[in-house]
Order: structure tokens, then sequence, then C-alpha cells
């Protein structure tokens, strides 16, 4: 295992390529969102005065704080270790919040960061932070609440002939008000999957504590391996009522921005947790659930991009998956020259520097599907000044 702590990160340019959405496998939706019909991805790419890049998804939308807070700490901050670059970088989105979309954006900062550290010393991302093997187990995920039976029947199948052992659809049809319909689309699913593979939901934050309690009663034959997210996941009081009253495993942690938010969690009774590694400030702090969760013998899985959360997951038990959205994920991959291979329910890490997905940008731009390019350097970027608000 390498220490980032002391590298050095002399950064000569930022650039953020948003590539065009993509048809998605199915048009997706969920209780609270869609549907999606196709789905995009942004890449902020970081290179340094040696021309080593590094390059990790990104939200596109929100170039205004990369510009006031990150992007200029990253040009002007010569000679730093990565330790007090990284403390610079954090406290200067203290004004923007820890709990939103600043606190994401540093943690794909900080993704890329790990990228080019590694790439330049060549060897993969995984190995870097001392996993001791090159796979992950991976559960399959998706369901749309507009799913047709027939389209729930056709995903299964899928992804039981890819291999997974556990499969996660959605409930809270119809913006949570078709409780009855969602019941019977589960117990249909669980006729699918058979005894030997698991059936998670996720109700995405639409019920209340009793309207959980009610459909966990309505389904409570169908051995349920969790369910995720059934209420406001800022609703502490909501989480704990119902991990009281029931014995099924309550999962959270997706929609959070800090690690800093998970002992809360664990305290008020979740007993399964969920962090993203594109959603926490940094590696470090997805890395802080992880240990969390194997101290408390909670169960563990992360999503987000699938294929780049592969690399930080072979850092946790074997037992541990990540969540791979077929909908969505499948149509990103013709983006990608190089990926993990899924075999037999598991992904396999490439022995690639850095992160084990790499993007075809000739291919993209040849065939227009690379939209916008943003640039940063110091031509266009002062030092940084504290942003100030009361």
């Amino acid at each position: 295992m390498c220490n980032i702590d002391n590298e050095i990160f002399n950064i000569r340019s930022i650039q953020i390529r948003e590539l065009a959405p993509v048809q998605v496998v199915t048009p997706f939706q969920d209780a609270t969102m869609g549907p999606f019909p196709a789905f995009g991805l942004s890449m902020i790419t970081i290179e340094d005065e040696d021309h080593n890049i590094g390059e990790a998804p990104v939200y596109s939308s929100y170039t205004n704080i990369l510009e006031a807070c990150l992007v200029p700490h990253l040009l002007y901050s010569r000679n730093l270790s990565y330790k007090q670059l990284y403390s610079k970088l954090y406290w200067s989105i203290r004004n923007e919040g820890f709990k939103g979309p600043a606190s994401a954006l540093l943690g794909q900062v900080d993704m890329a960061l790990h990228d080019l550290a590694t790439r330049r010393t060549g060897i993969p991302l995984y190995k870097y932070l001392g996993a001791g093997r090159d796979n992950v187990k991976v559960y399959g995920s998706g369901g749309g609440t507009n799913y047709s039976y027939a389209e729930l029947e056709k995903e299964v199948a899928y992804f039981i002939a890819a291999g997974v052992d556990c499969y996660k659809m959605k409930v809270g049809k119809d913006f949570g008000m078709s409780m009855t319909e969602d019941v019977k689309r589960v117990k249909f699913v669980r006729s699918l999957l058979g005894k030997n593979t698991r059936l998670a939901v996720d109700a995405n934050q639409i019920w209340s504590c009793e309207q959980a309690l009610r459909f966990i009663d309505q389904t409570a034959g169908e051995n349920l391996a969790w369910l995720e997210e059934p209420v406001h996941s800022a609703s502490y009081d909501q989480i704990e009522a119902l991990c009281k009253q029931t014995p099924l495993k309550i999962a959270f942690g997706e929609s959070e921005r800090t690690a800093r938010v998970f002992p809360t969690l664990v305290n008020i009774g979740v007993a399964h947790l969920q962090p993203v590694p594109g959603h926490l400030a940094g590696v470090r702090e997805w890395t802080a659930v992880k240990d969390l969760a194997a101290r408390h013998h909670l169960d563990f899985s992360s999503g987000g991009y699938s294929l780049f959360t592969a690399s930080l997951m072979t850092t946790a038990s074997e037992q541990c998956q990540v969540e791979y959205l077929y909908s969505i994920m499948r149509g990103l991959e013709t983006y990608f020259s190089v990926k993990p291979a899924w075999k037999e329910g598991r992904f396999f890490l490439p022995e690639l520097p850095g992160l084990p997905v790499r993007i075809n940008w000739q291919h993209s731009e040849d065939t227009r599907q690379l939209l916008r390019t943003r640039v940063w350097n110091k031509k266009n970027i002062r030092e940084y000044k504290p942003v100030v608000s009361l």
C-alpha cells in the first residue's frame, strides 16, 4: 500500500469534457425522479507539469464552485504535499457547505488526483490502496417503477445469466401512491429470482415511517435483503423510528455528501451503509465509512459509476458489493476503450495504472459525441481569494 500524503502535485491545467447522453437500455424511473431516457457523463482531467494526467467523473453543472474554490488552489499551490494541498481544497469549500455539491466536487477532484498519482507511479489504484485482490462482487440494480412485467422479467433474466446473487428493484410507484402495485411487483420478481438470489428494494425516500412499515408488513414473506432509503434521508427521527420497529435491514448513505454523518446513521439503527465515492469529499472519507461499517459488523455496498467504484471496493471485505444499474450504466460503457470485465457476478479489474477505466476520447471527437470542453490554467484563473458569505 502506498501513501498519497507525500505526493507532490504541480498542476498546469484542469479541463472538463462533457459527453453526449447515451440512450439507456430501458427508460428508467424511480419513486421520485424520471423517467430517464438517456444518461450522460462528464469527466475532469487534471494534468501536472510533467504531462501526467488523472481523470474521474465530475459534476459539470457547478463550474462556479470549481472556479472560485478548487481550481485556483490546484493551479497555484506549488511543491505542496497532497496532505497540505487537500487541506487547502477542503477548507476552501467551507462557505459552500460540506453537505452539498461542493463536497462532492472536492471528492471528484480527489479521485482524479488519486488517478494521476497512480498513473505516474505505474500501478493500479486498487494496489496503491492496498487491496489484496483484483475483483469485486456485483449486485444487479434496476427494476424501474415504470417497467412492465415483461421488462422486469427480461432484466432479471439478464442478471441471473450474469451470475449475480442479489437484485435490487425500485418501489414507491406513482410517488408512493401505489403500494398495492409495489407489493405485487415485488412478489412477481421474487418468483423470478427463486430462493438462491437475494432481493432488495429501494424506495428513494418517498414514504413516511408508517407507510414503510405497512410495506414491510405486506412483503414479509418475500425475504427481502434490505429496504433502501424508505423515508427522507434527512429525517433522522423517522429513520430511527423505523429501524426500531423492524428487523429488516434498512439502508442509507447514497444521499450523503460527508462521511461525518455516517456515525449518526449507525447510532440510529441503519444496518447497511451505502456511500458513493463521487458524492463524498474524497477517497479517505469513503474509506472511513467502509471502516465504520466493518467495525460495527454492518452491511456495506457502493454504487455511483460502478466501473470506477470497483477500484475502491476491492479494499472492502469479499462479501461487500458494487451496485450495477444496468439500464443506465450499460450505455455509458460505449465510451470506454478499457473497463473491468464482468464474469460470474464479479468485476475483474484490468492491470492498468490508475483507475480501471479509459475514455476513448479520439473516438468521441470523431463521432461528435464530445459536446463541450472547458479548460482552466493560469491564463484564465487568478490565485485563490476567499469567498465571503454572511
